[in-house]
């Protein structure tokens, strides 16, 4: 039997979006030659818009001015997808992984995201599903978490965001998710809920999906179990 590939998971708490992107970039150049195992970086954002390579500033409702007020910043990234918000209390998930040589799919890893948060929302009792034609994890009362990646040499970069307990009000400064009304975690349940067990949840449902051993970086710590 062949040995499981490691995932090595960091939950880095928040972090600015900047600072996120040369993480990524760091760990994706480390990923690519071999000196890191695949890796899944968990954490949250500051207020962020960011503009994916088939958005546009025309999404964005509020001046730059006004979103500088409300502490809000701008990245334009490389990843794919529109515009979208993130925030406190969001998950956001950065898997850096090697997908060659049996997952070079990107459409397959792109339903594989979806079926990690899938999972972690049943944990919940939280109906989620996909909708044909469109990317991401929606909910009879909306879009619960959205996903948008990019692939080099088969190394993946950006990935997903899971509203947890966010504050839905900032999506009304963009034209998110072609018009589509956005959900939470606490908004379903009708209680805040414990971000640090949805790490652990969604780092869990990863191992199984990607078929993988979990490394935990106790650096960043999980929970004893």
């Amino acid at each position: 039997m062949n040995e499981k590939r490691r995932l090595l998971v960091k939950r880095l708490g928040r972090v600015e979006y900047g600072e996120a992107l040369a993480i990524q970039k760091t760990t994706e150049l480390a990923v690519k030659e071999g000196r890191d195992p695949d890796t899944l970086l968990l954490l949250e954002h500051p207020h962020t818009l960011t503009v994916g390579r088939r958005g546009d500033s025309a999404g964005i409702l509020m001046s730059s001015d006004l979103l500088a007020a409300r502490g809000v910043s701008v990245f334009e990234t490389n990843r794919g997808g529109k515009i979208t918000y993130h925030g406190l209390g969001q998950i956001v998930g950065y898997p850096i992984i090697n997908l060659s040589p049996d997952r070079e799919d990107v459409h397959a890893f792109v339903r594989d995201l979806e079926e990690v948060l899938m999972r972690t929302l049943a944990d919940y009792q939280i109906n989620a599903f996909r909708i044909e034609g469109f990317t991401g994890v929606h909910t009879s009362r909306g879009k619960v978490a959205a996903i948008g990646v990019h692939i080099a040499r088969w190394i993946t970069t950006h990935g997903f965001a899971l509203n947890v307990n966010t504050d839905l009000s900032f999506f009304n400064l963009i034209i998110a998710c072609d018009g589509e009304q956005v959900t939470s975690m606490q908004d379903l349940l009708g209680h805040e809920v414990d971000m640090l067990e949805v790490e652990e949840r969604i780092a869990g449902h990863f191992a199984q999906v990607f078929d993988m051993s979990i490394s935990k970086d106790l650096v960043h710590g999980f929970r004893a179990e």
